[in-house]
């Protein structure tokens, strides 16, 4: 089935988050749209799922205009998505998973899930998905659990997929099945929509690139394109990839973890037993697969979570049980890992935002008051020296893109007197313009001395900063290794295997 989109305009008030996009995507191809978040990709693909209507434009399969009310018409027509966030029902199974919202009855007016189990099998059988149709999706792999969407929108018989960031929360392992199983669906025909901003995957599995910056489409380009020339469609100017830092100067350890134990509000055990130490003049990376603990270790460090047992010590003093306040009075700097939600107050300005957390007394406040001609000189000295974006440091952040808004927290936290950064996902949802930026001031503020943590979930971001990384697997420590170990070693560690087994 051929898809054409011709001139697809969204708007959301002023913002215009498709301008006349043009896409055409064949039977049997994969068609890569290449993008940086908030470039107006997912828009884009909710108007062709009929989650969004456009307010110009139309879309044409084999030819014919299509008019989508809703998800059901474009399921009808041959459109299926697989979303970054998996739609399923943990506690149903494959079976159950698959059949929801097409259910067939039998005679009697009974589920037919024979019907269903017989459907996730054959589709299973064809593609090499060995998917148990009776097993419960909340015991299912992420990966394994991605089949299941895959399984879901073929029993429909999607003959249009469109994948969503797919590979956000998949291992290099799974990463790579991924796109043998792309690769298999685009020789049985299949029109294939990749949404993604990482260029290896797109260079890897596309046959044709289009490249969307701030809601257009700026350029076309084959997947034979290198990395430095598809960034630079992405931002509009040449962009340096390669992060630059020199062999560290290491001092004593500075922050030492002992024990660390972390039970959420749940009462689930979501960070077991974790013992490790940074040094001065060090970048330790912690990679995993979301959701293994690392953002509840982050947390623990900045006394933000509870139930909280073991040992954080740093430079001799210990923070376990210390108030946040005391945490970031004693030189801990946090860059968090949702901006918006605890980051940055979007109705503040610039101006403000850089004083959060520090306007209980000098230089911000003075007996009470705010000194305002101090603020405004340092608002504008860090708005230069971090290259944000802004009107003005009176501009409310909740106006600037987002990787201005990641500037402004970078600002905000390095301008302290650090004994530690604490930066977690520094990158997301960042223009790859920005990410060079923040890269080398993470670097900077480790070659000043400055024992950093960086969790990311972006294996190119951890091998690229660390000097150690240490692996996170369903709360515990899977191992510590060097910053140049290899992605496929790294890959089976995130999967819960040893660093000595993942080696071998």
């Amino acid at each position: 089935m051929k898809l054409e989109l011709r001139g697809i305009t969204k708007r959301f008030g002023s913002l215009v988050a498709n301008d006349h996009i043009d896409l055409t995507v064949e039977s049997g191809e994969i068609h890569c749209l290449l993008g940086e978040n908030g470039a107006g990709k997912s828009t884009l693909m909710n108007v062709l799922y009929g989650l969004y209507q456009a307010d110009e434009g139309e879309i044409l399969l084999d030819d014919e205009v299509q008019r989508f009310a809703g998800p059901g018409d474009a399921m009808n027509a041959g459109i299926g998505m697989v979303h970054q966030h998996f739609m399923l029902i943990p506690v149903f199974t494959v079976a159950e998973n698959v059949m929801l919202g097409h259910e067939q009855t039998t005679f009697g007016g009974r589920l037919d899930l024979a019907a269903a189990r017989e459907k996730v099998r054959e589709i299973s059988d064809r593609f090499g998905f060995h998917v148990d149709p009776d097993a419960l999706v909340d015991d299912l792999p992420v990966g394994v659990q991605q089949r299941v969407e895959i399984i879901k929108a073929l029993s429909r018989d999607a003959r249009v997929l469109v994948f969503d960031e797919p590979t956000a929360v998949l291992t290099p392992q799974e990463t790579d099945e991924l796109m043998a199983i792309m690769r298999q669906l685009k020789q049985s025909g299949t029109a294939i929509v990749f949404i993604t901003h990482k260029l290896r995957e797109v260079r890897e599995v596309a046959d044709r690139i289009t490249v969307v910056r701030l809601g257009k489409v700026v350029g076309e380009a084959a997947p034979t394109a290198s990395n430095a020339e598809l960034a630079s469609l992405m931002v509009g100017r040449a962009v340096e990839l390669t992060v630059h830092k020199d062999e560290p100067k290491l001092g004593d350890p500075a922050l030492v973890v002992e024990h660390l134990t972390v039970i959420d509000h749940t009462g689930h055990l979501v960070v077991n037993d974790v013992s490790f130490e940074v040094r001065r003049g060090e970048i330790l990376a912690v990679a995993g697969v979301q959701g293994n603990g690392q953002t509840e270790l982050t947390e623990a460090l900045l006394g933000l979570q509870p139930r909280v047992e073991g040992s954080v010590v740093l430079d001799g003093e210990q923070l376990t049980g210390a108030s946040v306040r005391k945490i970031l009075n004693a030189g801990v700097g946090f860059v968090p890992e949702d901006r918006k939600e605890d980051g940055l107050v979007g109705e503040f300005s610039v101006a403000e935002n850089l004083m959060l957390d520090r306007a209980d007394g000098p230089p911000f406040v003075k007996g009470g008051n705010l000194q305002r001609g101090f603020l405004e000189q340092f608002a504008e000295e860090k708005v230069a020296e971090f290259d944000v974006r802004t009107p003005g440091i009176d501009t409310k952040v909740g106006r600037l893109s987002g990787g201005n808004q990641q500037k402004v927290v970078l600002a905000r936290e390095l301008s302290r007197d650090l004994r530690l950064l604490v930066a977690a996902q520094p990158t997301r949802g960042v223009d790859v313009g920005s990410i060079e930026f923040i890269h080398k001031r993470i670097v900077e503020t480790r070659d000043s001395g400055v024992p950093v943590v960086v969790v990311s979930t972006e294996l190119d971001e951890v091998t690229a900063l660390a000097d150690r990384i240490m692996v996170m697997y369903r709360g515990r420590i899977v191992g510590i290794v060097p910053g140049n170990t290899s992605r496929d070693v790294l890959g089976l560690m995130m999967a819960g295997e040893t660093a000595e087994g993942a080696a071998a």
